[in-house]
């Protein structure tokens, strides 16, 4: 499971037909459009006993959180552009927003530690995976490409709780099911 920051389709629109004629240019294994996300937190196993928990303490830190402003907006690669293994869009926000969606990304991984669910030790890297390469391969121009790409801006105003179902989606990728929804905004938690 995961919780992620999903845009909203106007955005994966967007950014899908930036991506599209490119496409084939690229020896990746693609992201579908309809799992674009920002991960704040991966849980490799959450028992069933944990999720009312987690979801509870999900509601509790969105509550905490306000709405920002977000875009997709340029991008990089993992580890790097000379050796990359993940090519990546960006999220151009403000120096508040940044702040946001850290102590979001915070408190989602508190939730998951709080219910007793063990959290991937990674640090925070906001970021939309776009494609995975392999083996590690040299990227830069595709991180030049993404360079010049700014997408519509929106409102983040809620968190998803992913679940994802390894090797049953199409062509034996991932299926991400959600699980629950969760609100931003002062008061409700």
């Amino acid at each position: 499971m995961f919780v992620a920051v999903i845009p909203p389709p106007e955005v994966v629109d967007h950014l899908d037909e930036f991506l599209e004629p490119r496409r084939e240019h690229g020896a990746f294994r693609w992201a579908p459009a309809d799992q674009l996300h920002v991960t704040l937190a991966f849980m490799d196993d959450v028992p069933d006993r944990s999720l009312d928990a987690l979801v509870e303490g999900l509601e509790r830190a969105a509550g905490r959180r306000e709405p920002f402003a977000a875009r997709v907006a340029g991008g990089g690669a993992f580890p790097d552009p000379s050796h990359a293994k993940v090519v990546y869009a960006g999220l151009d926000l403000t120096l508040d927003a940044r702040s946001e969606l850290d102590r979001l990304a915070t408190g989602a991984r508190a939730a998951a530690g709080r219910a007793g669910v063990a959290v991937g030790v990674e640090g925070f890297r906001p970021h939309l995976t776009l494609a995975r390469t392999g083996r590690p391969q040299e990227v830069t121009r595709w991180v030049r490409l993404l360079d010049g790409y700014v997408g519509p801006t929106w409102t983040v105003d809620r968190v998803a709780l992913v679940e994802s179902h390894l090797g049953e989606g199409p062509r034996r990728r991932p299926r991400h099911e959600v699980v629950t929804v969760v609100t931003l905004g002062r008061g409700t938690g």
